[in-house]
């Protein structure tokens, strides 16, 4: 297994983990459980360090395709400053998650704040996870790119 796949197994659930977690801690906060915050809280936590896999994964896979055709520099260039984003706000989150579910175990005055810190984070982190993904598919799938242009109709425009 080499970097580039490395990368593609770890790179989804910072993303995903977060939607999930996001889900999960509106629960939570709606029904005013605070098993179910925690649950939030472990996602997130679990988020941030796929978050810390996929950034040491992603140089490596940088390497392996930086050269290929369609893909170049600028583009994996604006993948990995969101996913440096991105990270940030995961690694803010998973610490957040852990002062939440400590102090959901020592039921402190505090942690419905921290609940709600959480909420807004997590917002900001699918946010930043919907543009780091969309720009990590980009690389290897030019059809999502809002530059793409159709190669097999450009070929038939040609020969008319």
């Amino acid at each position: 297994m080499n970097d580039a796949h490395l990368h593609m197994v770890v790179n989804h659930f910072p993303i995903i983990g977060s939607i999930f977690g996001l889900g999960v801690l509106i629960a939570g906060l709606f029904y005013k459980n605070n098993v179910i915050k925690n649950v939030a809280y472990v996602l997130f936590v679990v988020a941030a360090i796929f978050a810390g896999l996929s950034m040491a994964t992603g140089e490596g896979a940088e390497h392996m395709v930086e050269d290929f055709p369609e893909i170049g520099h600028a583009i994996i260039h604006e993948h990995e400053e969101m996913a440096e984003k991105l990270a940030i706000v995961l690694y803010a989150l998973g610490l957040v998650s852990l002062i939440g579910l400590f102090l959901n175990f020592k039921n402190h005055a505090k942690a419905k704040f921290i609940s709600y810190l959480a909420f807004i984070i997590a917002i900001l982190a699918v946010i930043l996870g919907i543009e780091t993904g969309t720009t990590g598919g980009e690389i290897r799938h030019t059809e999502i790119r809002d530059n793409y242009i159709k190669t097999e109709s450009l070929k038939v425009d040609d020969e008319h």
